[in-house]
């Protein structure tokens, strides 16, 4: 891993450069991705079988009722439970931000009212092929059923047309009729566009390698997608001597075995507790079975930071604004008031990441590359529309028409003022 040393004048630069590189390389697809985008226009279902075939081994686009529930059958009954468990603690919680309509009422007469509605459909992007992730369905459908979305798609890429039986019980558990065995690029743009076989849908949500995060952000302006880039994984963790180095070490490799774009940095103001962890995680990935994808990660992207202050630990964790944030040391309370941007903060040495990510309730689905700094993590927020509604009086028109008629006039919108005029009561 990389390491920095803050006190170096060239430091800020340095931690730039090695943020907007990694930032650089989740972005480069986008010429292969739009190759995909207007293929699937052109040629619907048979544009997306032959990518399917390709990357996937795959022939089937939607699976029978029947593949589903063999597949489900055949799921052992603790992951079963764990999937219940980690559904009625996120429904729980996500129920808790539900939104009041507003209604108010001005001394004019005029009534103005502010509703938010549910979108029509949402498609839910799951990861899938080579890896399987049911807690990201339970993520990205439970807001969406909360918020009251009628129509919820699954797409999740399935090797040669199988696809994992926790990621179709946590689908069937979300109530989702629609599944679909496809991934990737082409994926996005077939629920983006339609095809025969598939509908389009108003919003496409969901974390996803590189490719998938270009076409969405491709596809944005015909449909909708998450106000943030949820990216490839990332953590952030500052310690201090009271941390424990196994644990903390464990941690990087656990977000490390994500990805080999996933990234890791550890922040701390005591050099022999960075030396411990070191130690640890040359240790423990070889007793990982995904240590070549950890290495890789940790190789490329990984960064250790020492930092000699407070102050300088929460203006380094600012610049990164990491989706995950863990403050594994003593006096956490200290920097807390200082932190504006992370997508998500783990409060002392039990509250590890690896628990956000199942069953303690809040959402894994968070802002990646920085965009911490102007977006926040999955919410039932992202699957409400809202409308203002207006109704004005006699008197209100009459009363505030004049003012905007000045307003109007003075910016050069001429017709605008006429047709507050032409309803006001001449006198």
């Amino acid at each position: 891993m990389r390491i920095l040393n803050s006190k170096k004048k060239s430091f800020n630069k340095i931690l730039n450069n090695l943020l907007q590189s990694r930032k650089k390389k989740l972005r480069s697809s986008n010429s292969t991705v739009i190759k995909i985008i207007k293929d699937i226009k052109n040629n619907g279902d048979k544009a997306l079988i032959k990518y399917e075939r390709k990357f996937n081994r795959n022939k089937i686009i939607k699976p029978s009722r029947k593949q589903i529930s063999r597949s489900i059958a055949k799921l052992d009954k603790k992951v079963k439970k764990a999937i219940d468990l980690a559904y009625d603690r996120i429904f729980k919680f996500h129920s808790l931000q539900k939104f009041k309509n507003i209604s108010y009422r001005d001394k004019l007469g005029n009534q103005l009212d502010y509703k938010y509605l549910p979108l029509d459909s949402v498609a839910i992007y799951v990861p899938g092929s080579n890896v399987s992730y049911p807690s990201s369905v339970l993520m990205n459908a439970i807001p969406a059923i909360v918020a009251g979305v009628k129509r919820i798609v699954m797409i999740n890429p399935g090797l040669r047309g199988k696809q994992n039986a926790a990621v179709l019980y946590a689908a069937q558990k979300c109530k989702i009729k629609e599944i679909y065995s496809i991934g990737g690029p082409s994926a996005i743009a077939a629920v983006a566009y339609g095809t025969k076989k598939i509908q389009k849908v108003s919003k496409i949500v969901g974390p996803g390698n590189s490719y998938v995060a270009a076409a969405k952000k491709e596809v944005f302006g015909d449909v909708g997608i998450e106000g943030m880039f949820a990216g490839p994984s990332e953590v952030t963790i500052v310690c201090d001597k009271f941390s424990n180095s196994e644990w903390v070490a464990s941690d990087l490799i656990g977000q490390a075995e994500h990805d080999n774009l996933a990234q890791c940095i550890l922040v701390s103001k005591d050099k022999p507790i960075i030396n411990k962890i070191k130690i640890e995680i040359k240790k423990q990935l070889k007793k990982i079975p995904r240590a070549s994808i950890a290495k890789k990660s940790l190789t490329n992207n990984g960064i250790i930071i020492y930092a000699n202050s407070d102050k300088k630990i929460s203006e380094i964790v600012n610049i990164i604004a990491p989706e995950h944030l863990e403050l594994n040391i003593k006096n956490y309370k200290s920097l807390l008031t200082q932190i504006k941007n992370a997508g998500s903060i783990c409060m002392g040495k039990y509250a590890v990441m690896a628990m956000t990510d199942y069953n303690i309730g809040s959402n894994h689905i968070l802002p990646t590359t920085g965009s911490a700094k102007y977006s926040s993590g999955m919410s039932v927020n992202e699957f409400y529309k809202r409308i203002s509604y207006i109704n004005l009086s006699k008197k209100g028109i009459e009363s505030l028409g004049p003012s905007v008629i000045t307003l109007a006039n003075y910016e050069g919108l001429v017709a605008h003022a006429q047709s507050v005029k032409k309803r006001i009561r001449r006198k």
